[in-house]
């Protein structure tokens, strides 16, 4: 079936789950690492199949610039995300992961943030340990971060109120920044304990980024997910030898985000300066390039098959 081509079914969205634990089983080991570009929409998450990665990554940072114009600051509400998440999951054929922020409240919130992402379609999300409202961890300074027990919980309720097993559970910690390595170690040893299937230690792109991965992943025998756009050493490293530091999943945030931002800015102002669009158009889609991302082809095939009938 093509991506957007019906209306996906349960046991589609189920297999597409059990697809990306199968792939993360090794990874970062043995296995390369799964490559998950950051996407905010269903458009660019129909590029990311397209160009033949295997998951697409939604950036909570994205999503909040693409519909609320405003920065990553916990203004982002679970119904608004959710919703979101189910129209990008419909529209292509490979897992979608979800930044879930700090499950958007307590335990019973997480509850049901797990349930609305399972019933999205969505393949698996990551949840946070700081305290709300949150700022997304790439912006400066430490982040305030819940107690251990607390933080423990969170992740334990998440895998707890799971109707699908292979529904991806992450539990990510941004406690390094304000407490240390050996802190987010510690969480992440007990995420890994009460059921998380990856780990989530969110760094900054210091001199010593790789050498920290590789410790995290070291202490635990899940797949250790990593933001490469952290930067620092991690920034040149090719996608084929990621998994030689340990990393399972590397997710792409701000790869897409940065680069639309930038030829949008840059075809507005060639606008302005000319009067035209002729300095842009080496740079823009081609009206049949447009469609063909787009899937008008089978739109069109499917409005045949019940006109000609």
């Amino acid at each position: 079936m093509s991506a957007g081509s019906a209306v996906p079914s349960v046991s589609r969205f189920s297999q597409m789950r059990r697809q990306l634990r199968q792939r993360l089983n090794g990874a970062g080991r043995s296995a390369p690492a799964l490559i998950a570009p950051g996407i905010f929409d269903g458009y660019g998450a129909r590029l990311v199949a397209q160009a033949g990665f295997e998951a697409a990554y939604m950036t909570g940072n994205g999503v909040s610039a693409s519909l609320l114009g405003r920065p990553d600051v916990g203004l982002v509400d679970l119904s608004l995300m959710a919703n979101h998440a189910r129209n990008v999951a419909a529209c292509i054929d490979v897992p979608l992961i979800c930044d879930a922020d700090t499950g958007y409240g307590g335990i019973v919130a997480v509850r049901r943030t797990v349930q609305e992402f399972e019933a999205a379609g969505v393949a698996g999300i990551h949840i946070e340990d700081q305290l709300s409202p949150k700022r997304c961890a790439q912006l400066p300074g430490a982040r305030s971060v819940l107690d251990f027990a607390e933080a423990v919980a969170k992740i334990e309720a998440a895998v707890a109120a799971r109707n699908d097993p292979d529904f991806l559970i992450i539990g990510r910690t941004d406690s390094a920044a304000a407490h240390g390595l050996p802190e987010a170690i510690r969480r992440a040893q007990a995420f890994e304990r009460v059921g998380a299937g990856a780990v989530f230690v969110e760094l900054k792109g210091h001199a010593g980024i790789l050498d920290d991965i590789r410790r995290v992943a070291d202490a635990i025998s899940i797949p250790c997910m990593v933001n490469i756009d952290a930067g620092g050493a991690l920034a040149g490293l090719h996608a084929d030898a990621l998994h030689t530091h340990g990393i399972g999943l590397a997710i792409y945030p701000g790869l897409i985000r940065n680069t639309v931002g930038f030829a949008m800015r840059e075809a507005l102002q060639n606008l302005q300066r000319d009067g035209n669009t002729e300095a842009s158009r080496g740079r823009m889609f081609s009206l049949q390039e447009y469609s063909e991302t787009m899937g008008l082809a089978e739109v069109e095939a499917w409005e045949r098959r019940f006109s000609e009938s």
